[in-house]
């Protein structure tokens, strides 16, 4: 492990720009960890703490500006690859469009410190267009905050890091096998988490050609809508009725859902495995609706079948 020991600190600068760049494209791995590490070598005088924060921020910048290119140039779709590069759970989308839609290109400046934010809002920032120069002043700020926390806990605590740093150079073969567990133990959590989320939100879809033909035909389902405000910009399927999934129960008295009479409820929303929809389905269900379903595919689903889109008031 004393390999390790030296790469740090001949090569610590490239080891921060390679992990937070690669962090901030979406890979699951961690920089925190690097981050505290190095600012703890920092003392050390191969480089200083200052040099350190300065690299990770513009890692963060070129990260952060591809996917801000990316989504002013593809829009929505960018935000589902997000989510699912991110290992963050498929719900993040609709929760970055409240966060974002609410504080606007100053919350940049928190997104790294908030686990499933800081992987969409980036993206989140070029799909509503967000002024390039508030883009960069606000994301640069955020990950000066984000890698300066880090590196200053890694100089203050500098003794028991390298103590650390010495357990496992002593350890040998063994400190390896254990950071690359502990690794795996990481990435398996994560997986773990997505993969019970989506469990839960199992249940039966109704694909978009047979919600045109029950329109199409007279069949009058309750349609719901749960994407976020901002959303409702592009369009929705005619006549659905928005539900605020973070405020359930006041949009169900709000809409007077419990009036109205449905053979079926057909809940949509603009996210990765129909997450959202899925949630509020459930919860339609147990305020006493019976048949529940899901949109498949959402209402990009719908938009690209080119069927009927009404525009929001």
């Amino acid at each position: 492990m004393q390999w390790l020991l030296t790469l740090i600190e001949q090569y610590g600068l490239w080891l921060v720009f390679a992990n937070v760049l690669a962090l901030q494209l979406g890979l699951p791995v961690p920089a925190y960890p690097t981050l505290i590490v190095i600012g703890a070598v920092s003392a050390r005088g191969d480089f200083t703490a200052p040099q350190v924060i300065a690299v990770a921020v513009v890692a963060s910048l070129i990260a952060d500006l591809a996917w801000y290119v990316a989504g002013t140039r593809f829009g929505r779709r960018v935000l589902r690859l997000m989510c699912r590069l991110s290992l963050s759970p498929d719900s993040c989308v609709r929760q970055t469009e409240n966060v974002y839609e609410r504080w606007g290109a100053p919350s940049l400046m928190v997104a790294k410190f908030v686990p499933g934010f800081a992987a969409v809002a980036t993206s989140m920032a070029g799909v509503m267009r967000t002024r390039l120069a508030s883009f960069v002043v606000f994301d640069a700020i955020g990950a000066l905050l984000w890698s300066g926390v880090a590196v200053t806990l890694g100089w203050f605590f500098r003794d028991a890091v390298q103590e650390v740093i010495e357990i496992l150079a002593q350890a040998g073969r063994w400190g390896l096998v254990f950071l690359l567990s502990a690794f795996a133990l990481y990435i398996a959590v994560k997986w773990i988490q997505r993969y019970r989320l989506i469990r839960t939100l199992r249940m039966a879809r109704i694909s978009v050609d047979e919600l045109n033909d029950m329109l199409n035909n007279n069949e009058r389902p309750l349609v719901v809508d749960v994407r976020a405000p901002a959303s409702q910009k592009q369009g929705r399927i005619p006549g659905a009725v928005w539900i605020d999934s973070h405020a359930f129960d006041e949009s169900l008295q709000a809409q007077r859902l419990h009036e109205r009479t449905a053979d079926e409820v057909i809940v949509y929303c603009a996210c990765p495995n129909e997450a959202s929809a899925a949630v509020v389905a459930k919860k339609l269900m147990r305020a006493g609706f019976t048949r529940v379903r899901p949109l498949a595919g959402g209402i990009e689903a719908w938009m690209a079948k080119g069927f009927a889109i009404e525009v929001a008031e």
